[in-house]
């Protein structure tokens, strides 16, 4: 599993969210997972990834809040819970996203 975390150096919950995503990590068991952080310092290095505001959470390649389209605007993100919204998306999103994409043992 491969877990990407694009973010721009302005953006507040980039840390947050790898400190989450390393929480779920430990706390589900998963061996050889570990977030990977990858700074945007440009509209070009933006258009390079699926960069979707930041932070941009992505494992193997997808997007954990499907829907959200590419940007090049360095600009932090905004993910909805029902009626909230919140720089980051919630700890049990984060853990569906992460189950959905681990391999069957």
């Amino acid at each position: 599993m491969k877990i990407d975390i694009l973010h721009i150096d302005a953006c507040p919950n980039w840390e947050d969210a790898g400190r989450v995503i390393t929480e779920l990590i430990d706390e589900l068991g998963i061996a050889g997972a570990e977030p990977t952080y990858t700074l945007i310092r440009t509209p070009e290095d933006a258009a390079k990834v699926a960069f979707a505001g930041s932070p941009t959470i992505l494992i193997d390649g997808v997007d954990v809040d499907p829907g959200s389209a590419p940007t090049t605007d360095l600009a932090c993100r905004i993910y909805r819970n029902g009626q909230r919204t919140a720089g980051l998306p919630t700890k049990d999103a984060l853990r569906e996203a992460i189950l959905s994409h681990q391999s069957p043992q």
